[in-house]
């Protein structure tokens, strides 16, 4: 297991690729989590051509994802999303890792 992408997350990452003219053969999406945050945890989404030497690979809706192995502890099986509503856009985390999220979306706890 890993982490998944829908299709609208996928579609967006590809768009902003093409706007910021970043090189897709090499550019990826490094995902993990750092402390801080409402709830413990925050999220990280990053597009690096840098892949460091224990960082898992996996491509995921045609876009080459990388992550830290303990990362990944946290964000298994997580599926990220590209939300565009009234409300506003932006990336939304399914984690089934956390016990509680806070309001804005982009921090839990485990």
């Amino acid at each position: 297991m890993s982490v998944i992408l829908t299709e609208s997350a996928a579609r967006e990452i590809q768009t902003i690729v093409k706007q910021q003219e970043l090189d897709g053969e090499k550019v990826c999406l490094r995902v993990g989590v750092k402390g801080g945050g409402c709830s413990g945890f925050s999220y990280v989404l990053d597009l690096t051509e840098t892949q460091k030497e224990h960082d898992e690979v996996f491509e995921v809706q045609g876009i080459k994802v990388i992550c830290d192995p303990k990362s990944l502890l946290y964000l298994n099986g997580t599926t990220i999303d590209f939300k565009d509503e009234i409300m506003g856009r932006g990336f939304v985390f399914n984690n089934p890792n956390a016990s509680t999220s806070c309001g804005c979306g982009s921090s839990f706890a485990v």
